[in-house]
């Protein structure tokens, strides 16, 4: 069972998570889940934010009409299907990943995440990866949906997903269809499998997960509105800022330096 100050002190990252959703449009899950992890185990950081983001997220399924849905699925079938199961497998593998991994490792997800959305430098080896990513192959389908499932349950981390969907320049209707089916149905799985594991600590965690949605939701309206007074360029350069700092620290908790 978690105090009371540190249930105040989650819903305020929480609230900062969503305000980093709304501002910039990504970086819920990364900010609020290594936040999170600085005073709450890495393990319990994941699964408070899985029930936060599947309501953050299913907005998106608003946008869609069965149509929409029908042509989504028959083209992406393979990375969503994929991705479930990577995503099973994740989950499962996160209540054997040792704290001291998994504390490291979230610290260089968050920093490759910046990597990945700075706009300023061409990181090494970026076109070709975009190259193969933008094969429209059923096995290259499968392979990257699974290994984005696996890191997405271990970690929250879903840049990858979003990278994927940006290399092959969908129109903006496909994209919002690929991403809800993904990250809400997804999350939605996740749900049950957390709470089949015991992950949810025999439901606590599950009641707090269900009340941080709260915040977020506050936060995500907040970051709407700061978001039409502040020019893009500054939103994405202070996010960033702030998400290195996080990353920083979280690897160097994880190595013994703090």
């Amino acid at each position: 069972m978690l105090s009371t100050t540190t249930l105040v002190l989650a819903g305020f990252v929480v609230l900062f998570g969503g305000l980093v959703k709304g501002t910039v449009g990504f970086g819920y899950a990364i900010a609020s889940t290594a936040l999170l992890a600085v005073f709450l185990s890495p393990s319990t950081a994941v699964v408070l934010m899985i029930v936060p983001m599947l309501v953050a997220n299913v907005s998106l399924v608003r946008d869609l009409d069965r149509e929409e849905i029908s042509r989504c699925l028959e083209r992406f079938w393979p990375y969503v299907l994929s991705a479930m199961v990577g995503t099973a497998l994740g989950m499962v593998l996160l209540d054997f990943v040792r704290t001291s991994l998994l504390t490291p490792a979230l610290g260089v997800f968050t920093l490759a995440y910046v990597a990945v959305k700075q706009p300023w430098l061409v990181l090494p080896g970026e076109r070709a990866v975009a190259r193969y990513c933008v094969r429209r192959d059923t096995s290259v389908k499968v392979v990257l949906g699974l290994l984005s499932g696996v890191i997405f349950g271990l970690s929250n981390v879903a840049v990858q997903v979003v990278a994927y969907l940006d290399s092959i320049d969908l129109d903006r209707s496909t994209f919002v269809g690929v991403l809800a089916m993904i990250l809400v149905g997804v999350s939605g799985l996740r749900v049950g499998m957390a709470w089949t594991f015991g992950l949810y600590d025999g439901g606590d965690l599950l009641l707090y997960s269900i009340g941080l949605s709260v915040p977020g939701l506050v936060g995500v309206r907040l970051g709407g509105r700061l978001r039409r007074v502040t020019s893009e360029r500054t939103q994405l350069a202070a996010v960033l800022i702030l998400l290195s700092v996080i990353g920083v620290r979280l690897l160097a908790a994880g190595v013994g330096i703090l």
